[in-house]
């Protein structure tokens, strides 16, 4: 009689994936290696293995054990792994991988665009311009939501650095955006990167006026998230 898998069995022998990993995990930094390994560590941990070895991940990749522990190391320093203690039934202390940091920044982003409605953007920029909005600046506003598709954080966030920068108008929030949208930039995360980039790249050219500028206060506007 020959082998025969049931269907049910074929269901349940599954690792769920959200589709958000799939859809931003280039936008937050994250190579195709470092994703294989994660799903490997899903697998893992459905089955109950909650510290599975480097040896036994790389067991169903192409790349090494080596190759391996070094992602598992990127993925902890760049804070989408970490590693927790815990007691079993008896009373030992054991160790586990969580990824518990992955999925904060994966959905923070998708929860805050839910809880803040393209409404809130214009209340927003109202607060930050003390006056109420002209019909050309909510257009241009609605212009970046709706053609640029860009995300009402990605622009929270563009006001903020407008306004940190002393340079409080739309036409250099609309350059801010701009440079974002040339660059590939779809987050948060990214844009903040970039923006200590510039500032750290200016520092040197500032460093020669009379007076240096603390510019440790332009990374403030990414950290009120």
């Amino acid at each position: 009689m020959a082998n025969f898998i049931s269907f049910q069995d074929i269901v349940l022998n599954q690792v769920p994936i959200p589709v958000q990993l799939l859809d931003k995990y280039a936008a937050m930094g994250l190579t195709e290696e470092e994703v294989m390994v994660i799903l490997q560590l899903l697998r893992y941990l459905q089955e109950k293995n909650d510290f599975p070895t480097p040896n036994e991940l790389a067991s169903h990749l192409t790349i090494s054990e080596k190759e391996c522990a070094n992602i598992l190391r990127k993925l902890i320093q760049k804070n989408f792994l970490s590693i927790e203690q815990l007691e079993n039934e008896q009373n030992r202390i054991t160790e586990a991988y969580s990824l518990n940091p992955l999925w904060e920044k994966l959905f923070a982003e998708k929860q805050e665009e839910q809880t803040q409605g393209d409404g809130t953007i214009f209340i927003l920029f109202e607060q930050e311009f003390g006056r109420p909005l002209s019909p050309f600046e909510i257009e241009m506003i609605n212009t970046w939501l709706d053609e640029d598709n860009m995300k009402p954080s990605l622009i929270k966030a563009a006001l903020r650095e407008s306004v940190l920068m002393g340079k409080l108008n739309f036409k250099y929030i609309d350059r801010i955006l701009r440079d974002w949208k040339k660059k590939g930039i779809q987050s948060v995360e990214q844009a903040r990167q970039a923006s200590k980039t510039f500032h750290e790249n200016q520092a040197p050219k500032q460093g020669s006026t009379a007076a240096k500028r603390d510019t440790s206060i332009y990374y403030n506007w990414l950290e009120e998230e």
